[in-house]
Parts: C-alpha cells; structure tokens; sequence
C-alpha cells in the first residue's frame, strides 16, 4: 500500500476529475455523485495552487455536506480522496465537541489533530530521505557497543585547570566608612600533553621514540580489521541474537488533560514541548541486536531531521491540502423549536464551529495554522433532522450538499466482488495463513448479498455495514477450526450459506443480528 500511494501522489496534480472519480471506483462502490463533487473540489485546489498569489488567496474551497444513511461510503470517501491526493486528513466526531464554557474539547482541537496528522506525514517523509545516512550511523553505533575496547579515541581537548591565588579586597570609596568587595583571584589555563610537546618538536631527533603516533597506528591495524570482521558479520545478520546495552530516551508522560477543556490542552502540549527541549531522561535497557539497531535507526533519525523545516513544510501542506471531515453534524442541529437546554448546546458547537470553517488562526504548539483553505466536508444521515435545522450561516459555510444513495442487493453484490479490499477476498487471504483455502460460488455471493438487503429491509438500514456481520456468521465455524483442519480446501456454495444462516432466513427476530 505504501508504494501504491508514493505512485499516486506523484501524479496526483495530473489526475483529471474523471481519472479521480476512477480511482475512488477501485474501492467505493456507486455514489457517482459524492464521487463527482468531491473529484471536483480536489480538482479546484490543484487548479488555485497554480494561480498567482493575488488571486489564489481570495478563492476559497468549496466545502461539501453529505447527506446519507450509515454504511453507504460518506467517510471512506474522504479518506480515500486525501490518500489519493497526499493531503493530511483527519476525522472527527461533532459530538464530541460542546460549547465554550462546558467541560468537553473545544473545536479548535480539530485543526491541533490536523496539524499533528501534517507533521507526521512530513516526518515519515523526512525519514525515508535520511534512511541510509541513519542506518549507516547506527550501524558505527553498534559497532562501538559490541567492541567496546576497540572504539576509536577522541581527540577530545584537555580540561581547562582553574587555581586559586589568593584573595583581595577592594574598598570603593576613599573614606574607610564604604563597603568593602572581597574576591578571590584564579588562574585559568589549558594544560599542554606531552604529545604535543613532542609533536611540536619534530626537528629534534629525540623526539621520535616518544611519539605515541606510531603506537596508535600500529594498534589501528588489528583494531580496524577486527571492526570490518564484525561489520561484516552485522550485515550478514549473524549477531542479530546478541544482547547489547544502550541508553534509550525516556520522554515523560503527562495525564491527558483533553477531558478537562481546550486550555488544558493546550498546557499539555506546553509541557510536552519544554520537556521535549529539556531532553528527558535516559535509561539503560538491555536488547537485542536485532531491536536495537531499530531504536538506534529512529534516534539517528531524529537528529538528521530539521524540525524547523519539518514544522514548516507541514503547517504550508495543512493550510493548502488539509482535509476535515466532521461526521455525525446531524446530532447537532436543532430539531423544531430552538428550546432546551441540549439544544441551546448544540448550537453553540454550531457557533463555535463556524468560525474555524469560515477561516481563523488557531495556535498549535507547532506555530499557529490558517484555516481559510483547509477543506472542510461534513456528514449526516439526517433521519431525525434535516439540514436547515442547522444555523444559516453554518449552512451557508457548505455549499455544496450531495446525497448518497442507500444500498440494495446490486450494490452489496458488486462490494463483494469489485473492490480490491472486498470482503470476499479479505476473508479468503486471512483462512490461507491457515492454509485452508476458501472459494466464494457465484451464487453463494449472490445470496449473501440478498440477505443482507433483506435483514437491512426488515431492520436497521446500516449499509454495507451489514455485510460484516453475516459474513463473520458465515464462516465463524470455519475460523475457528481452521487451525485444526489445515490443510483443506473448502468451497463456499449456496447451500453451505443456507445451512449456516439458516437461522437468519427464518427467525424473525434478528435482534442479535445487529451491530
């Protein structure tokens, strides 16, 4: 998946609305339109970034509502839009918001959890540029723990000698009724080796004994030839089972202060940055060399980053390709009349969240991030409400709304089948780790997928969703004595689907049926 999605976003400035409504098709089944409009408005941010700056900053995204049942793709659908298109992308609950003033997490978190998403997309990033100067660190790093006695010696300068010389006393005023100082006097200096004395004397003929150059180069040999030995053998993976001591950072860790409101956390963030800079602590662990080559490979990493360059670049691809998808805005409109005491809560979430989506300056501990360009898509069923039960100007803020279509029989047939993450081959993939090797019938597919029409009909609509379930009912035995059967062959028919469902097709209280 990796690789799929460094090749994607190499093209991703050349992909045509049509190419990426394509793309999506690969795992989203039907919703053309949700597909066209979202195509459209990753389109348009392509097309702004190639503006001149004058105009590029008075166009503004073209924020989009999704209006549709649970299980039909609303969130899959921008989570695959900002993979195809490298944005960072974060998802977030509208109830999980209250207003300013109530005990919850402020709205303004929204766009700190973006720019945290940002600043580990460009981290990864970094990482993988500096992946072979890291390895090749590390590498020296465990050279110098497993020949100890071999590790070459700094030249590190001598230490300064400070020597007390006596002290004095100093009286300011020339009357003897003044206050008197009284110091002490030190003498400063850096002591001279005698290898340097010698080294100094090259002319003298005496001095050639003395020199301890030729004692280290005559210890070089051995040592050097034993260190390729054991670089050697570190590459071939022969010493991956020795154990080895290193000290490891301990960064601390403070109680999350989030349930307690937006300023705490914010002061979390705080403290975390101070003791970040302040370097934590460090303790001695002993691993193997296999892991320690792994935490060596992410502490080099870290120091070859540049964390100015990396908080920079990420709050530029936050503010121009950031991606917010705010999910259950349903659950806080206002149904009917605007009285009580959730209601008025509601609102103000409304209120507070309109702000951010209208375009503002939040602080984050990584510098403070502009939302005007931050595209924002929101989502609902909106069975209970209904979106003019939103404020105006919050409904203002989302122009574009698109309905998504509920899905039937044809649908969850194509689910099963099309996509390449469908279910069928999920489930085939997992029971081959076991070798036991399952095969979907045509027509025991095209029951699964009447089935689940059929239970979503009679109760809950939950979309797709629907289809884990009777699946997770269907091979629930066969997952569980898999181990005990390996290796087998085991084709799935119609009739193997009516046997283990026979209870679904005539119960008529499905209750436990439902997520």
């Amino acid at each position: 998946m990796k690789g799929d999605r460094k090749t994607t976003n190499r093209s991703a400035d050349e992909l045509s609305p049509r190419e990426i409504v394509g793309e999506l098709d690969k795992y989203i089944v039907g919703q053309k339109k949700a597909k066209r409009a979202v195509a459209v408005a990753l389109r348009n941010r392509i097309r702004r970034l190639k503006l001149d700056p004058e105009i590029r900053e008075d166009i503004a995204p073209k924020n989009i509502l999704m209006i549709g049942p649970t299980g039909v793709g609303k969130t899959e659908i921008a989570r695959r839009l900002a993979r195809l298109a490298g944005s960072p992308f974060v998802k977030v609950e509208a109830t999980k918001y209250t207003e300013v003033g109530y005990v919850g997490r402020d709205v303004e978190s929204m766009i700190r959890d973006l720019m945290a998403a940002g600043v580990q997309m460009v981290k990864q990033e970094m990482q993988e540029a500096v992946t072979a100067e890291a390895e090749s660190r590390a590498e020296e790093v465990l050279l110098d723990l497993l020949l100890p006695g071999k590790k070459k010696k700094a030249a590190n300068p001598a230490s300064p000698v400070i020597r007390p010389m006596g002290t004095f006393s100093l009286n300011p005023g020339d009357s003897g009724g003044g206050p008197s100082l009284i110091g002490t006097a030190i003498q400063v200096g850096i002591p001279v080796r005698r290898d340097q004395d010698n080294a100094g004397a090259a002319a003298a003929p005496a001095a050639e004994p003395e020199d301890p150059a030729g004692t280290d180069a005559a210890d070089a040999g051995p040592s050097d030839s034993t260190r390729e030995k054991f670089r050697a053998m570190l590459r071939e993976g022969k010493l991956e089972g020795r154990t080895v001591e290193i000290m490891v950072n301990q960064n601390p860790q403070f109680p999350g202060f989030g349930s307690l409101g937006g300023g705490m956390e914010e002061i979390e963030s705080n403290l975390s940055v101070i003791m970040g800079a302040m370097g934590g602590s460090k303790k001695k662990k002993v691993v193997t060399v296999k892991r320690a080559r792994e935490i060596l490979i992410a502490e080099e990493s870290e120091k070859l980053i540049d964390r100015d360059r990396m908080s920079d670049e990420a709050r530029q691809r936050v503010e121009e390709m950031g991606i917010v998808f705010i999910d259950e805005i349903d659950k806080i409109a206002v149904k009917g009349d605007r009285g009580g005491g959730h209601d008025v809560s509601r609102e103000g979430v409304q209120r507070d969240i309109l702000p951010i989506v209208e375009g503002a300056t939040v602080n984050t501990k990584w510098g403070p991030v502009n939302t005007d360009h931050i595209l924002f898509i929101a989502a609902g069923a909106f069975n209970i409400s209904k979106p003019s039960d939103l404020i105006p100007e919050l409904q203002g803020r989302f122009p574009l709304r698109v309905e998504l279509d509920s899905l039937g029989k044809d649908e969850f047939l194509r689910i099963l089948t099309e996509p390449k993450n469908a279910l069928t081959k999920q489930y085939r993939d997992l029971l081959g780790t076991e070798g036991v090797e399952i095969e979907f019938q045509p027509d025991a597919i095209d029951r699964l997928a009447a089935l689940a029409a059929e239970v979503n009909s009679r109760l809950e609509n939950i979309g797709a969703r629907r289809l884990h379930t009777i699946m997770e009912a269907l091979l629930e035995e066969l997952s569980f004595e898999a181990p005990d059967i390996a290796p087998a062959k085991m084709p799935i028919t119609e009739a193997y689907v009516n046997e283990r469902l026979a209870d679904l097709v005539t119960d008529q209280d499905l209750g436990r049926y439902i997520l």
